[in-house]
């Protein structure tokens, strides 16, 4: 069963934040993950959300959290969460009961 990570932020500091982007892309795409959705530009419909949404998909929650706590991601984080402000979810792919 897939695990998604869904995060949903505002940026802080753009210019710290960049180094985040330039570095972010590889560890997921090493670790199995797809990026289905990542950038600014989400349509607030309910509630304040801010204006970047990102979306990945990895194989199973472990992979993800592999991903989340691999060492080259621990590296870079820090670029994330210094630069934005927002929450981050880990969440099991739907499954239709029978």
């Amino acid at each position: 069963m897939a695990g998604y990570l869904i995060a949903n932020y505002r940026i802080t500091n753009p210019e710290g934040y960049q180094a985040y982007i330039a570095a972010v892309g590889p560890t997921i795409l090493n670790h199995g993950g797809e990026i289905l959705v990542a950038g600014e530009g989400s349509e607030p419909v309910e509630g304040e959300p801010g204006p970047v949404t990102v979306v990945l998909k990895f194989p199973s929650k472990d992979a993800l959290r592999a991903w989340y706590d691999s060492p080259e991601y621990l590296e870079i984080i820090h670029l994330r969460t210094d630069n934005t402000e927002g929450t981050l979810v880990f969440a099991d792919e739907f499954v239709m009961p029978a």
